[in-house]
């Protein structure tokens, strides 16, 4: 268990770091684009760097650590739930960032600004991750570095099967998160991290149920087992495909690039409550009647 502690040890380290990057960004870079764009550069350093070592922990420690994958899927929904807590408005998604683009809340530079910072946070986690296993703290550790030069792929299933199994996270993700997204965070991160959690703990022995496309490009596509191609089709086309889905039904539009709704029929944004109408009506009525009656009752020349 004493790897496990490092681990842990390291999980706190990487968040403190990574709180620090936000503050330091907050006093020296305008609350504007730069800020945003660090926020998402610190966000992604950490998504990177804490998924690293928990793919390590779920990999080598059954058999390595003495502990199970009830161990590391706790981890798992603690740590999505601090990143969600801690990200402070930042996505480390391209999908998520795209997602904004489309529903008109984030411009086109400022879109590709925030994929170049994610790719950027993620390629620098890999970088310092795989620095820290070098100095093998632990025996985990030791086996990672031992294995590293000769990892697999993490797509066990037939090509059109990953896809689908990244684009269907992708879907159930995104729909859960456009669902939340305006809730009080109190509800909304436990929520995104029990989903986190679920879709790992379903798709994970198919793809790794990634369904992140720059966290995927840092961790996977140097694998041996399948293409560059391969890759881009599962951990690129299939979360892009799911998030679009995604806005689509629970949309019924896409609002970048048709404002027709396509699912629902449009409705009118205000309603007259049914018993009022009824009570006008009735009492149109009776103001008709009474007028009848005084016409009938006025005595003839």
């Amino acid at each position: 268990m004493d790897g496990l502690n490092v681990s842990i040890a390291f999980f706190f380290l990487v968040v403190g770091v990574c709180q620090m990057l936000r503050w330091l960004s907050k006093r020296l870079l305008s609350p504007g684009t730069n800020g945003c764009l660090a926020r998402e550069f610190a966000g992604s350093f950490q998504l990177c760097m804490s998924c690293l070592e928990l793919r390590m922990l779920m990999e080598i420690g059954p058999w390595g650590g003495g502990f199970g994958l009830d161990v590391v899927l706790t981890l798992l929904f603690l740590l999505s739930a601090v990143h969600g807590a801690s990200f402070d408005g930042a996505s480390a998604n391209p999908t998520v960032s795209l997602q904004e683009f489309l529903l008109l809340e984030s411009s086109l530079a400022a879109t590709v600004a925030k994929l170049l910072a994610q790719g950027a946070g993620t390629g620098t986690g890999w970088a310092v991750t795989r620095l820290y296993w070098s100095w093998e703290l632990t025996q985990l550790h030791f086996i990672q570095n031992l294995i590293a030069p000769e990892c697999s792929s993490s797509i066990r299933a037939s090509l059109p099967h990953a896809a689908f199994v990244e684009g269907s996270c992708s879907f159930l993700f995104h729909l859960v998160l456009l669902k939340v997204r305006q809730s009080h965070p109190l509800g909304r991160v436990p929520a995104l991290a029990a989903t986190v959690t679920f879709l790992t703990y379903t798709a994970g022995p198919f793809t790794g149920a990634i369904f992140n496309p720059a966290l995927a490009t840092a961790t996977t596509f140097h694998c041996s087992g399948n293409s560059f191609w391969d890759y881009i089709q599962v951990y690129w086309l299939g979360p892009l495909a799911g998030m679009l889905a995604a806005l689509l039904l629970f949309q019924g539009n896409i609002p970048r690039l048709f404002q027709k709704n396509l699912l629902y029929s449009q409705k009118s944004k205000y309603k007259v409550p049914k018993a009022k109408v009824t009570a006008q009506v009735e009492g149109d009525k009776s103001q008709r009647k009474r007028k009848m009656g005084k016409s009938n009752s006025e005595p003839r020349a």
